[in-house]
């Protein structure tokens, strides 16, 4: 893959690289079409905030008129409005992801800020953690079989399916898995550093999906 032609006096936004630029062409030689199709993605640099607040409290309330959006108060389950979406990770705990659509680079700051803001006084605490994950896509007919070669969930729809979140692993790699769609679509969040591993792991999977189903 040819290296990215970066601009003299270029800002951080420019000069950022995501965890899996190295991949990018094999990621895209790997995608399967057809009905046993399934492609695999990046989607990297999406804001992410991690928020901690008690959920009965006047600022939880103003946090969700910050956001737009109920706080989700089970495991698994997501809400959303706008360019937000909330990952429920624990009774007081939840991610925030929101797009960014090519905004600024203090886009980032500026959510975790509004969150802080929602907060005032009270006990809580936002923490952006956007440089601590990035977001691998897996999506397609066979996503969910290419999942299930490294996935102790149960994936079956009756089990899991659009709108659900959780904490798993894939092989050896802790992440949060989220469904987007019934495609189906899934969002994998590892750490930053685990994502070469993820990606690689995925890309083996997908392989056997060229050919003919067997029998």
């Amino acid at each position: 893959m040819a290296e990215p032609t970066i601009e003299a006096g270029a800002g951080p936004v420019a000069l950022r690289t995501s965890p899996l630029a190295h991949l990018q062409d094999r990621m895209r030689a790997a995608a399967v079409t057809g009905a046993r199709g399934v492609t695999l993605t990046e989607r990297p640099f999406v804001t992410m905030v991690n928020l901690r607040v008690d959920p009965a409290s006047e600022a939880a309330d103003r946090v969700e008129k910050s956001l737009g959006a109920s706080l989700p108060r089970q495991c698994g389950h997501t809400t959303a409005s706008g360019p937000h979406t909330v990952l429920w990770l624990g009774p007081d705990e939840w991610l925030v992801l929101s797009r960014t659509d090519g905004a600024t680079e203090t886009y980032e700051t500026d959510v975790a800020a509004e969150l802080r803001a929602a907060l005032g006084g009270d006990p809580g605490s936002v923490v952006d953690v956007s440089a601590n994950r990035t977001t691998v896509e897996l999506s397609g007919p066979s996503a969910r079989q290419v999942l299930e070669k490294g996935c102790p969930l149960d994936l079956h729809p009756r089990a899991f399916g659009p709108g659900r979140a959780v904490s798993t692993t894939v092989g050896p790699v802790p992440l949060l898995l989220w469904q987007v769609d019934d495609a189906p679509t899934y969002r994998l969040l590892p750490r930053s550093s685990f994502a070469d591993h993820l990606a690689r792991r995925l890309i083996d999977a997908m392989s056997e999906y060229r050919g003919s189903e067997v029998p």
